[in-house]
């Protein structure tokens, strides 16, 4: 099974995804095919001869930037590495791709060319979300649907409780719906909706959640559904919230009389807090609903996140989650 990879459209250049992609074919004994600049890609994989034989490269004459149209985009560079990695999905010569580039050009080109899973009537963004006890729940929509409609946000927790039981391995998910207010009265017409119709299905319904149970303060839950407006804006502020916490601690404890000393004291707490938070090692967020698997990686994203991409895209395949996913919404709705 090979996984190709978008090279070009990181923020930090091709070094971080060549250095990923070598660490999963050295560790994972994974085979990944590579696709930008033919030749700026070679030169770069030159160094790295033990694993020539498990790395090829797909040339792209151009690139998505982060900040072009993404359908636009798509349309018109029918040459660029996130479209050629996704036909390569489509002609079967990949099993799925991972990409740091422009999410909304990687969602259209999976859109327009995998097309969505039969029964699926929309796609979802899964992001991992890190909670105190070291464990990861799994928010969705974060950013696919700005509206949705009751039957898509159902959909939602059907495939997120799929993906959190085979690939996060929770032996029996429990989902929540994020909301204004624990009790079964809260939410807008949509959540309550959705309450009433979570509560038919043969899952673990742990009902309405809040934003401050989102990393495990209060109500536990596995599986976190919402709209993407709702989850972007949620996903964009705990990013914001945790580098402001970073960045106000450090500088209190450079201004502290027992800055080296506390520094020093503290090293070990930061590191462990910075592991706990680190998007790198869950590998990206799924995109799932498509006929195909996409793995959407943050675009700073570096050598760990891009390994780690490949592993859970190849995971994502082992387990049949696509079938799985089309399987229990026929079954289920």
């Amino acid at each position: 099974m090979k996984v190709a990879v978008d090279a070009m459209g990181g923020d930090h250049g091709v070094n971080p995804v060549i250095i990923g992609s070598v660490l999963a074919a050295r560790e994972l004994k994974a085979k990944v095919i590579l696709v930008g600049d033919g030749e700026l890609l070679e030169k770069e994989l030159a160094p790295y001869r033990d694993v020539k034989n498990s790395i090829e490269i797909e040339h792209a004459d151009e690139v998505v930037s982060m900040n072009e149209s993404p359908v636009k985009a798509v349309r018109s560079k029918k040459n660029s590495s996130i479209v050629i990695s996704t036909r390569l999905v489509k002609e079967a010569r990949a099993v799925g791709f991972f990409s740091p580039g422009n999410t909304g050009a990687t969602m259209a080109a999976a859109l327009s060319i995998l097309g969505r899973l039969d029964g699926v009537k929309r796609p979802a963004i899964a992001v991992p979300i890190p909670k105190e006890d070291g464990t990861v729940s799994l928010l969705l929509d974060a950013g696919a649907n700005v509206d949705c409609k009751t039957e898509y946000l159902t959909q939602f927790a059907v495939m997120g409780e799929i993906y959190s039981r085979e690939i996060l391995s929770v032996l029996s998910p429990k989902i929540g719906i994020l909301s204004n207010g624990e009790e079964d009265s809260k939410g807008n017409e949509s959540t309550q909706a959705l309450f009433k119709r979570l509560k038919k299905l043969p899952f673990h319904f742990a009902g309405n959640i809040e934003g401050r149970d989102l990393f495990g303060m209060g109500k536990l839950v596995d599986v976190i559904v919402c709209d993407g407006f709702t989850g972007n804006i949620t996903l964009k502020t705990i990013e914001g919230c945790a580098k402001s916490i970073f960045n106000i601690l450090r500088e209190n404890i450079k201004k502290s009389s027992l800055a080296k000393t506390g520094a020093l004291l503290l090293k070990p707490a930061f590191s462990a807090v910075k592991h706990t938070m680190d998007y790198s090692s869950y590998g990206g967020a799924p995109l799932l609903g498509v006929d195909g698997i996409v793995m959407i990686g943050h675009g700073s994203s570096g050598a760990q996140a891009v390994k780690n991409g490949i592993r859970v895209t190849l995971e994502f395949a082992r387990h049949k989650i696509n079938k799985k996913i089309s399987d229990n919404i026929k079954r289920l709705l």
